[in-house]
């Protein structure tokens, strides 16, 4: 296995692993957000108030970007699995 092999295949976990994550971060990043301009025009400064939104957003987003998650995984361990006799080196 050579090194550009590893560097590939690295890349291109780290690459599919971020693609998974970004959906559930955005949401979340989103509720986040909108629940701080909510508590800086209300003067509201309770820190328990954005637990609930950002996990119902992250739940959202995994209700919505769930389909297409479940692709990407399944090409990505498609694609491991059918090169897997070039990275043992068969």
């Amino acid at each position: 296995m050579s090194p550009d092999l590893v560097i590939g295949l690295t890349t291109k976990a780290l690459e599919t692993s971020l693609l998974l994550a970004a959906p559930m971060l955005g949401f979340g990043l989103m509720a986040g957000l909108i629940i701080s301009i909510f508590q800086s025009v209300t003067q509201i400064q309770e820190m328990t108030l954005t637990f609930i939104p950002k996990i119902l957003a992250v739940v959202l987003a995994i209700i919505i970007f769930f389909p297409w998650m479940m692709n990407l995984m399944i090409d990505f361990t498609i694609t491991l699995f059918q090169n897997l006799s070039v990275y043992v080196g068969l």
